[in-house]
């Protein structure tokens, strides 16, 4: 028998959701969609396909260990949204989960803590939970939003790091400006802020904070990007982070060499090159919710309104509510994440899909409530 630390033996693995061939294999159907990873339903760039095939003849190579036209894509690309940073300043990992987790492993030591939110992204607590650190977790507002002033009262002298996710996934809802910059002047500045921007893009509220504009104000910030969501590389794992040259050195000496793979940063470079691509998924994203909205107000069901690519609603009243759900759908071929989880025993949380994608499952969905009111 091999022994573990108890810290390893708590962790519950992480469970992603149902693949599309796993569901049609189990329940014997043929075209199941999948509302369930928050993952972009647009499909792949053509650019981005078309770079992918003209490098598989290059595989039999390792790939740029220092990724450095991927960085320099980078550069360029936040560039033409008025954002100025540096070479040294970007940082690329397998996905932003493991740039997370690399930050987190680089500067967190001894007994210092780690403040974030509850029912938020499950990958940090599995991150900090795997690394034996201690975590202070705060419960967020009635509201389901990310407690600003909660987390700064739980800073203290061992506080090293806070973690926010903006938009939070699974709940969509977000912290304003006004809030953020709060942090901001009460956070001491030797404290690290991890800035989760993940659904960025699709995140349309005036009062919303961009984390590039407030690097100016605290010098220890690490903002993380990812491809996986507007860009719709979620199957290459590719993110980033914008922070100080230093705080990106030392996490280039406890990265593996090769942590993203030569198709990764094929893909990225090319993705950052099709802004029309981009828009688009912008756009049907931002339709589909407009279109939830509507048919979730029509059927009477609560549900957060959103700032990413996905909703969490309310099913019903029973704590079953949300697992009954989830069942009945993806026997009618649509996967959606249950969400028990993190503390929603009876909602449920969809990605947003194409236009027939959204009407099947609000079809499905009405189906369902019919059986239970």
């Amino acid at each position: 028998m091999v022994k573990v630390g108890d810290n390893i033996k708590a962790i519950s693995p992480y469970k992603p959701g149902k693949p599309i061939s796993e569901v049609e294999r189990e329940l014997g159907l043929t075209s199941a969609i999948k509302l369930a990873s928050n993952e972009n339903p647009t499909g792949i760039s053509p650019k981005v396909r078309e770079a992918l095939i003209n490098a598989v003849s290059e595989l039999n190579y390792y790939p740029d260990g220092n990724a450095y036209y991927l960085k320099n894509a980078i550069v360029d690309y936040h560039k033409t949204k008025g954002e100025e940073i540096k070479f040294e300043e970007v940082f690329v990992g397998n996905g932003s989960n493991e740039v997370i987790d690399i930050a987190i492993r680089t500067l967190i030591k001894g007994d210092e803590e780690v403040v974030l939110s509850e029912q938020g992204f499950v990958a940090y607590e599995l991150i900090l939970k795997a690394a034996d650190i201690k975590m202070k977790l705060v419960p967020q507002t009635k509201d389901h939003v990310v407690d600003i002033d909660g987390l700064i009262a739980a800073v203290t002298p061992k506080t090293k790091m806070i973690c926010l996710i903006n938009p939070n996934n699974p709940t969509g809802t977000y912290y304003t400006k006004e809030k953020f910059e709060k942090l901001l002047k009460t956070v001491p500045q030797e404290v690290v802020l991890v800035v989760d921007e993940a659904y960025f893009d699709f995140a349309d509220a005036p009062d919303y904070p961009n984390g590039f504009d407030y690097r100016n104000m605290h010098p220890n910030m690490i903002i993380c990007r990812t491809l996986s969501k507007a860009f719709g590389l979620s199957g290459i794992r590719l993110g980033y982070a914008i922070s100080t040259p230093e705080i990106v050195d030392y996490m280039n000496r406890v990265r593996e060499p090769f942590n993203t793979n030569l198709l990764a940063q094929v893909a990225g470079i090319a993705a950052f090159k099709d802004l029309d691509y981009l828009k688009n998924a912008i756009k049907v994203n931002k339709e589909g919710k407009e279109y939830l909205y509507k048919e979730f107000t029509r059927l009477g069901i609560e549900y957060l309104p959103t700032q990413g690519n996905f909703m969490l609603f309310k099913v019903g009243e029973a704590q079953t509510s949300g697992r009954d759900c989830y069942d009945y759908l993806l026997h009618k071929g649509v996967i959606v994440r249950p969400v028990a989880n993190y503390g929603f025993p009876n909602w449920l949380r969809l990605s947003i899909g194409l236009k027939d994608q959204n009407e099947t499952f609000i079809k499905y969905f009405e189906e369902f409530l019919k059986t239970v009111r």
